[in-house]
């Protein structure tokens, strides 16, 4: 109870302080040790026909991982990763403006060309008790091109195998046993 009491203070104070300067981290690159090679390659995302009006954006899956494709105001096409640090909800139900997308729920703007936060961190109602808590950091962005009827994103196709490979695997596994077979 006590330490309950002691951390509502904590981030009650922390609500009420002043900017605080952090440097910006970006998300961009997973770190850790890949189980497979990277292979970049463009994959479909989204429907030309599906895209949002500009200022808007739109989520979908490009190798197995989650997309925001957003277009700003003069019609530009973006892919970002869609979720928002620090607490992943999607960005892709983010205000898009002239170089920039908005958290919905945070505030905190990032860039379309290099997913880096764009003024404050976390500016907004719960945004300033959450973001004491966590440092700044982007999120990735990728390139995007129209082929055909569809948007395409560049991704590296092997990136959620490589996360799932840090997964324990054993006699508990839910995915099956480590060979790839299911019991």
């Amino acid at each position: 109870m006590k330490l309950a009491v002691f951390s509502t203070l904590v981030a009650g104070a922390a609500a009420f302080t002043g900017p605080v300067a952090f440097e910006t981290k970006s998300s961009t690159a997973l770190n850790m040790a890949k189980a497979f090679p990277s292979k970049l390659q463009y994959v479909p995302c989204v429907a030309v026909d599906k895209l949002p009006k500009p200022g808007l954006a739109t989520s979908g899956v490009a190798g197995g991982l989650a997309i925001c494709i957003a277009v700003d105001p003069s019609g530009s096409v973006f892919a970002l990763g869609d979720k928002c640090p620090p607490v992943n909800q999607p960005l892709s139900f983010g205000r898009v403006s002239e170089g920039t997308i908005e958290d919905p729920v945070l505030g905190t703007k990032f860039s379309l060309k290099t997913g880096e936060v764009v003024g404050p961190w976390c500016p907004s109602g719960i945004g300033k008790l959450l973001g004491g808590l966590f440092e700044p950091s982007g999120v990735p962005v990728y390139p995007v091109k129209k082929a055909g009827a569809n948007i395409e994103v560049q991704v590296d196709v092997n990136a959620k195998a490589n996360f799932e490979s840090q997964y324990w695997s054993g006699v508990l596994d839910a995915q099956g046993k480590a060979d790839g077979k299911y019991y």
